[in-house]
């Protein structure tokens, strides 16, 4: 296993291993298992990142399920702007359903509250969000429906398993900070 890798010229240490994320997603599938036993929630995974994290927690989970992407255009740049153009691929049939949404990281919140906002308008039955990260230093909304968390980080650029760095490093096994 390397524990330093170079993204885009940018230098990462290693932060989580591919052994100890899969045993964390194991036990937030546990918690969603027992939660929603005998519901049928529909798993709404926040394209690109969470692709890799949703397969895996949905290998786990037990339920009757569910699943559907959006993706969240933005304008992007080195950082968040919180500048967002759009939901595209936003499931209409969420009225009265038990909705997860699953994202890769939680940093600013300015993105969820936009998710959470379009769910809303259709009347969802419940809504929770589960995320593999979650920096709660960098929050700038509150977000009362953060509900799984796999793990809490500092607020540090991170990549690999889902997450990237202008569009590299998401097939990196483990998850890498910057150096």
């Amino acid at each position: 296993m390397e524990t330093k890798v170079t993204v885009h010229q940018k230098q990462f240490e290693l932060l989580l291993e591919e052994e100890t994320i899969a045993k964390r997603i194991r036990l937030l599938a546990i918690q969603l298992n027992v939660d929603y036993e005998n519901r049928k929630p529909i798993f709404l995974g926040v394209l690109n990142g969470s692709f890799l994290f949703l397969a895996d927690l949905m290998k786990e989970v037990e339920l009757d399920c569910e699943t559907e992407f959006v993706k969240i255009a933005s304008y992007h740049g080195t950082s968040s702007s919180g500048a967002i153009k759009d939901a595209l691929g936003m499931p209409t049939n969420l009225k009265n359903r038990d909705v997860i949404i699953v994202e890769d990281i939680i940093d600013s919140g300015l993105t969820m509250k936009y998710i959470l906002s379009k769910i809303y308008e259709q009347e969802p039955a419940s809504v929770a969000v589960c995320t593999l990260l979650f920096k709660p230093d960098a929050l700038q909304e509150e977000i009362q429906e953060l509900s799984y968390i796999g793990f809490e980080i500092p607020n540090e650029f991170v990549v690999g398993y889902g997450l990237d760095y202008d569009g590299l490093g998401r097939n990196l096994n483990h998850i890498y900070r910057a150096i």
